[in-house]
């Protein structure tokens, strides 16, 4: 499918692989690589930038391509780099794992402008929100869970858990929708971790499911936005179907409307499924494929991509009983009063608008213990 026989000449690793039935293929150093001619690949899936960013910036900067899984690297920068010397900087598995969500925006989707993108793009916080949903099952023993088999991380799960991993995907995902650099730093950004059992119960009583949302909003004013949080997500959205470790990326086009990519979001194989298929993108189409996969370098705004939009909320309080939400809070209604705990979902709201009612509910003696938005249908 390349065109052309492909092998694995090297394996660039400073740990000792000498009992390997592989062992000839190792090397310690990059210089084994850089001064082979031979070499027209190279797939980085070292992860962080450490090391990784100056051994793959050698590499475009000698004219070989580069595939990598690894998000932390995808920016402008490097894409300008690769075209420069006349190479290709892949990276289809560092979104969507094994789902195929960069090449199809890049290309099946070149002739729509894509003006919105809600995403589940984690798949351990997916995995733990429905093991939380099913077995009835607290944050703590989910993520346990999750470490056991791999999916989190078992010295600090925060990457997972807080939400900075999805942050990185869609700021990639906003990049190559607005054809400008969108910093990660700039995208508001929270995880899963006060997520309750009772929370999962009282989403189920609103015909509801909690998703860890990924999303990015054009804005018809110029003011775009994007934010990485949990949401109730009505059981008639598609999102909310997708459970254990599938991701899946609804888009809106102005041609072709609604499409989803679904798909496995974790595990070894998936992504090496999309790491392959770079291999051979770069093999068969090199810096010629910098002609749709692009975006522009910008300066880093100040502040946030708030959302200033109007959502339906739910709130979780401690403090304050269930009766004084409503002159509190605005209109809306009770989920449920339980423990010294209510829950109310408001009508209608902005962020700015849940700021304010935060603070009253603070000077009232209680604390809002989760605020979250319903995802559109």
């Amino acid at each position: 499918r390349a065109g052309e026989p492909v092998e694995v000449k090297y394996i660039l690793d400073v740990r000792d692989f000498s009992g390997s039935p592989d062992a000839a293929l190792f090397t310690k150093s990059i210089d084994t690589i850089l001064n082979d001619p031979e070499i027209k690949v190279v797939v980085e899936t070292i992860g962080g930038t450490k090391f990784a960013y100056p051994y793959v910036r050698q590499c475009l900067e000698s004219g070989r391509s580069v595939c990598t899984s690894n998000k932390e690297m995808v920016g402008a920068e490097l894409l300008a780099l690769a075209k420069a010397h006349n190479a290709a900087f892949l990276f289809e598995a560092s979104v969507g794992g094994g789902t195929p969500i960069i090449t199809p925006m890049h290309q099946c989707l070149a002739a729509n402008h894509i003006s919105s993108i809600r995403g589940i793009v984690n798949g351990t916080t997916n995995f733990m929100l429905t093991k939380m949903k099913r077995e009835n099952m607290g944050f703590d023993e989910a993520l346990k869970i999750a470490q056991q088999l791999g999916y989190a991380e078992t010295k600090d799960p925060g990457d997972d858990v807080d939400g900075r991993d999805a942050c990185r995907k869609i700021a990639i995902l906003a990049s190559l929708a607005c054809g400008h650099h969108v910093y990660p730093d700039n995208i508001p950004t929270r995880g899963i971790r006060d997520i309750t059992v009772a929370d999962i119960k009282a989403a189920e009583k609103l015909d509801s499911a909690i998703k860890l949302i990924a999303w990015y909003n054009e804005g018809g004013d110029g003011q775009m936005a994007a934010g990485v949080e949990p949401m109730l997500v009505s059981n008639s959205n598609q999102l909310a179907g997708v459970d254990d470790v599938f991701n899946a990326v609804l888009m809106k086009g102005d041609m072709l409307g609604d499409v989803v990519f679904y798909g496995k979001g974790a595990g070894k194989l998936p992504t090496a499924s999309a790491v392959v298929a770079d291999v051979i993108d770069a093999l068969k189409e090199g810096v010629k494929v910098h002609d749709s996969l692009f975006w522009k370098p910008a300066e880093k705004p100040e502040g946030l991509l708030e959302d200033r939009n109007t959502y339906p909320w739910y709130l979780r309080v401690t403090g304050v009983a269930a009766a004084l939400l409503p002159s509190v809070a605005g209109a809306g209604h009770v989920v449920f009063e339980d423990n010294g705990e209510a829950a109310y979902l408001v009508d209608a709201a902005t962020s700015a608008d849940i700021a304010a009612v935060t603070e009253k509910i603070e000077v009232l003696g209680g604390k809002v213990a989760l605020a979250m938005k319903k995802l559109e249908d």
